[in-house]
């Protein structure tokens, strides 16, 4: 039995070290194809989004296109007819004459989802004395009363019935009768020479400055928010890199530490021995 202890001995060590030879290659070749396949921040960029983020990228996005729209459509409703209106000045006003025409004009009114109705509505009209000029001119209520209908003061709400609004026109004509004589606030254009005058304005520069700040103020948070986390990517894709950098330098340091150490510990122990030779050695 012990003729051949040796050899299978010698056999198993052989195998051992065959394995130990292949089993380093391989790793190498793993680690080789692992950074052969493709760049380590390819990796990183697919991996450095996460749903927080899609979703912080989407409402950013989202945001601005509804801060679009509302520039649209702002822009079409009150920034358009704004700019497209004569620039009127203040001025003071007198009533002179208030009167309801005999003749009613007509107007259409919706009974229903689809049932759509005739009838007709008084027209008021106020005549005042601009104080500034002298001028006599017709007074409207606003800027959209006099593109409505330029001769009546304004458009009431049209339905069927008649004495709802007769009594609404009165109540209008007792108000300005009551101010026979008494100068109030009156707004005209000076450019123009249609003999219009509106009572208020209904698009002032508060107005506009809300149609601007607020959509402005939109867009400016989405962007931000896209911006932020496009930072917060390309922050972390940095961090990773030189994290992987770290890693490779370090992993390339660490054979070298561990030969420098086996040499250092083959020494000392090759010193030992000689110096317990040299004890032992016969005077």
């Amino acid at each position: 039995m012990q003729p051949f202890s040796i050899p299978v001995q010698i056999t198993l060590q052989g195998s051992r070290r065959r394995q130990g030879r292949t089993a380093f290659p391989a790793s190498g070749k793993k680690r080789e194809t692992d950074y052969s396949d493709g760049d380590p921040l390819d990796v990183h960029k697919r991996l450095s989004s996460s749903a927080g983020e899609d979703r912080a990228v989407l409402l950013g996005f989202a945001m601005m296109g509804f801060s679009v729209l509302m520039f649209f459509l702002l822009g079409t409703t009150i920034l358009k007819p704004f700019m497209l209106s004569a620039q009127r000045e203040e001025s003071t006003c007198t009533a002179i004459h208030t009167d309801i025409m005999d003749h009613w004009l007509d107007c259409t009114f919706t009974c229903g989802v689809h049932c759509r109705g005739q009838g007709k509505y008084p027209c008021l009209q106020v005549l005042v004395n601009l104080t500034h000029s002298g001028q006599k001119a017709l007074l409207h209520y606003n800027e959209e009363a006099v593109q409505i209908n330029p001769k009546c003061f304004y458009t009431p709400k049209c339905h069927q019935d008649r004495n709802d609004l007769l009594n609404s026109a009165l109540d209008i004509k007792e108000f300005f009768d009551h101010k026979n004589g008494t100068p109030f606030s009156c707004f005209y254009s000076p450019d123009s020479q249609s003999e219009d005058v509106i009572l208020i304005k209904k698009y002032d520069q508060m107005a506009i400055f809300h149609c601007l700040f607020w959509p402005s103020l939109t867009l400016l948070g989405g962007a931000l928010i896209v911006g932020m986390v496009r930072l917060t990517q390309h922050l972390s894709l940095l961090c990773e890199k030189y994290s992987t950098v770290v890693r490779d330098e370090v992993g390339g340091k660490l054979p070298y530490i561990g030969q420098h150490q086996f040499k250092l510990w083959s020494m000392r122990r090759s010193k030992g021995r000689s110096r317990e030779i040299l004890r032992l050695w016969p005077n």
